[in-house]
C-alpha cells in the first residue's frame, strides 16, 4: 500500500512539473487516439521526452490519465494483478491500486509498451465496483501513437 501511496504522489509532482492544471490542453495529437463516440477530449502536456494524457469527460472529470516516456515511475507487481485485458492489440493486465483515504475507490494501472521502446503508463480510478468495467473498456478502447516506420 505504501509503494502505491509513493506511486500516485510521484504522478502528482510529475503532473505539477509538466504544469498540468486548469490550463486548456495542448497538442492531444501526441496522445493515444480515442474513439469518436467516447464523449472523451484529451488534456495534454508534454517535454521533449515524455507525454502526460488526461482523457476527460464533458464535465471536466478524468476517465483515466496516462504518461508517455522512455522510463515510468509504475512497477507493476504480480499480487496486485487484478483484471486481464487487450490494449491495441496487446495483452496487459490491470493492476489494483489503493488510494490513501479513499478505501472504497477501483484505482487500477496498466503497463504498454510501444515499438520505439517508451512505455505508456495508464491509470484509472471508479468511484465503487460498478463503475470499473465500463471504464477500463473504455481506456481498452483507444488506439496507441504508432511509432512503426513505414516501408519505402
Amino acid at each position: 500500500m505504501k509503494a502505491t501511496v509513493m506511486r500516485m504522489s510521484c504522478l502528482g509532482l510529475l503532473a505539477g512539473a509538466l504544469g498540468i492544471g486548469a490550463a486548456a490542453a495542448q497538442d492531444p495529437g501526441k496522445c493515444p487516439q480515442l474513439p469518436p463516440d467516447s464523449g472523451l477530449t484529451w488534456e495534454h502536456r508534454g517535454t521533449a521526452d515524455s507525454d502526460f494524457c488526461r482523457a476527460l469527460r464533458a464535465d471536466g472529470s478524468e476517465a483515466f490519465g496516462l504518461y508517455i516516456a522512455a522510463k515510468t515511475p509504475f512497477e507493476p507487481k504480480r499480487g496486485d494483478r487484478a483484471e486481464p485485458g487487450v490494449i491495441d492489440g496487446q495483452e496487459i493486465y490491470w493492476y489494483r491500486a489503493e488510494l490513501a483515504g479513499k478505501p472504497d475507490v477501483q484505482a487500477r494501472e496498466t503497463l504498454v509498451r510501444l515499438d520505439d521502446g517508451r512505455t505508456v503508463h495508464i491509470w484509472l480510478q471508479a468511484p465503487d465496483p460498478n463503475a470499473l468495467a465500463p471504464l477500463l473498456q473504455q481506456a481498452q478502447s483507444m488506439r496507441l501513437p504508432s511509432t512503426r516506420l513505414s516501408s519505402k
